[in-house]
């Protein structure tokens, strides 16, 4: 997420709305700025910041205001709880994402390997697309390391299938012998 923000920049993307309010009421101190910047970081990026330093100095100012919390405050927001995943859960749950199941990710390798894989290269851009997938058909995208691992095995599932079919085609066409 960028870093730098101008004033009509924060109004338009980091202004609470009624149904944000409405979330973060039940909440105080530092948990309730917290939730209201993961609230709208998960609106803009459709996931969750990584550490408490990608969401944007500015932002963090201009939320404290709004939620009339210190900004300070966040620095006191607990990042390794369980409740942070039950608020987690719940910015999901308003916006109509769902977990990501195993299922879920069968389908996204085999969507690679059989449409991406023949035409991207990267395995950066492989991995962006999932998660940009994820989003589309809102569903948690998987963690970076999960996100490696099934580009690798989209990939290795392509290359398999693209060598047996080349083997294949290579077998049917007659080649002349010399006598």
């Amino acid at each position: 997420m960028r870093q730098d923000w101008e004033p009509e920049d924060l109004i338009d993307v980091w202004t609470l709305l009624e149904e944000d309010m409405k979330r973060v009421r039940n909440k105080s101190g530092a948990t309730r700025l917290g939730f209201a910047l993961l609230l709208k970081f998960f609106e803009v990026e459709a996931r969750f910041p990584e550490t408490a330093k990608e969401i944007p100095a500015a932002a963090v100012e201009y939320v404290a205001q709004e939620v009339k919390v210190p900004a300070e405050a966040w620095a006191e927001y607990e990042w390794q709880s369980k409740a942070i995943q039950r608020r987690r859960g719940e910015i999901r749950a308003a916006y109509g994402f769902r977990a990501n199941a195993e299922e879920d990710q069968e389908q996204l390798a085999g969507w690679l390997a059989t449409e991406l894989c023949l035409v991207e290269l990267s395995r950066d851009r492989l991995a962006a697309a999932v998660v940009a997938r994820c989003r589309n058909d809102h569903i948690k995208p998987p963690a970076p390391g999960q996100v490696r691992r099934l580009v690798g095995k989209a990939v290795k599932d392509f290359e398999a299938r693209f060598c047996r079919s080349t083997l294949e085609r290579l077998a049917r066409i007659s080649v002349p012998r010399k006598r």
